[in-house]
């Protein structure tokens, strides 16, 4: 049944185009099966996609990976994403991002650059991204980008080893030009589940870093967006992951899949329809995967009788999964769920005094 009537179209695309990354960071949002460079899709499937993506109502693309400058075809994507309308976001480590390829790709028509930076301090931040010298390339290329006169935003993934210092990669994301930062705690799936025990903070430090960053939240009201994703395991309510599962957003994988979030992957028995089959519009209105959890007809209590369940939507599906065994129970982070003790549990007890040695994530590519 094609439900375009009932359903509004997407309107942005994560384009994974790579899973290949010089950067190996232990809470990387990729599957821990990543998907290897032979089976990406090649240069003139993603045009088409890109092409079926702006017919469908997709304003925005992030051009993301893994590190998606590993693509010989990037400037060639890119340029094309700006032929058919798309405003494009490059989601970059910065790492392998020479000066030519980067003046090359605002040639092409590059409207955003998105810099993750994994600590304020240099030794802190290689650590955490398993690469020497990444800090140092970070800041060299947040300055080509403010001097091309792009916008800039800042990711800063929080998380035990940095979490002290959130306040001040806010003040580093103003001193580099930034117009926007992400502080994003770090959600507990894929590479962070693995190293939860690696990146859990304490609760003492995570509502310190949340009373910091709010605090800078109004002394930088004008000069910089912070948009404040809070840690899951110290709320009471979830949040609507993703606005909502196919609300407004779609992800497609390095070899075509097309996905409502990054984790969908880890819940069995969806099925998820591929580019090389089905178009974008296809796969947003009509695949069994995007219809599973849409809306609340799903739901089981508490959330169908709560009166958020249109506004969080029930919370985040993989996290009801990974922590309840069934993806159609509430979010445990939510207090009204009776998994949520469980939840404070983790919270509590995995945050050792000495945290264990990450597990990198690995599928290199060639710096």
């Amino acid at each position: 049944m094609n439900a375009q009537s009932q359903i509004a179209p997407p309107t942005g695309m994560l384009a994974e185009l790579t899973h290949r990354c010089p950067l190996g960071c232990p809470y990387c949002s990729n599957p821990l099966e990543l998907e290897r460079a032979a089976d990406e899709l090649d240069t003139q499937t993603w045009k088409r996609v890109f092409s079926e993506a702006a017919e469908a109502g997709v304003l925005h693309v992030h051009l993301s990976g893994g590190e998606p400058c590993a693509r010989r075809d990037i400037v060639e994507l890119t340029a094309h994403c700006a032929a058919v309308g798309l405003y494009t976001n490059l989601i970059t480590s910065a790492v392998g991002l020479t000066r030519p390829l980067f003046d090359a790709l605002v040639a092409a028509g590059l409207d955003h650059v998105q810099l993750s930076i994994q600590d304020a301090e240099p030794a802190s931040a290689d650590r955490i991204a398993g690469y020497d010298g990444a800090f140092a390339r970070k800041r060299e290329v947040a300055a080509w980008t403010t001097q091309a006169g792009l916008p800039l935003t800042v990711n800063a993934v929080m998380h035990r080893a940095n979490i002290s210092r959130a306040a001040r990669m806010v003040d580093m994301a103003v001193e580099l030009g930034a117009r926007r930062i992400e502080v994003a705690h770090t959600q507990y799936y894929g590479w962070a589940m693995k190293n939860r025990a690696a990146l859990m903070p304490t609760r003492e430090a995570t509502e310190k870093a949340v009373a910091d960053v709010e605090a800078l939240r109004r002394k930088y009201q004008g000069r910089i967006v912070i948009d404040h994703v809070v840690p899951d395991y110290h709320a009471r309510f979830p949040k609507a992951c993703m606005n909502g599962w196919g609300r407004r957003t779609l992800n497609v994988t390095p070899s075509g899949k097309v996905l409502p979030c990054h984790a969908a992957e880890t819940i069995p028995g969806l099925e998820f329809w591929n580019v090389r089959e089905h178009s974008i519009g296809a796969a947003w209105y009509d695949s069994p995967a995007f219809n599973a959890f849409r809306g609340t007809a799903w739901m089981k209590e508490p959330c169908v009788s709560c009166e958020r369940k249109e506004i969080d939507f029930g919370g985040c599906r993989c996290q009801a999964l990974a922590l309840t065994g069934d993806a159609r129970n509430a979010d445990p982070i939510c207090h009204l769920s009776p998994h949520h003790a469980r939840v404070q549990k983790i919270a509590a007890e995995e945050a050792p005094a000495i945290a264990p040695d990450y597990i990198y994530r690995r599928l290199k590519a060639k710096a």
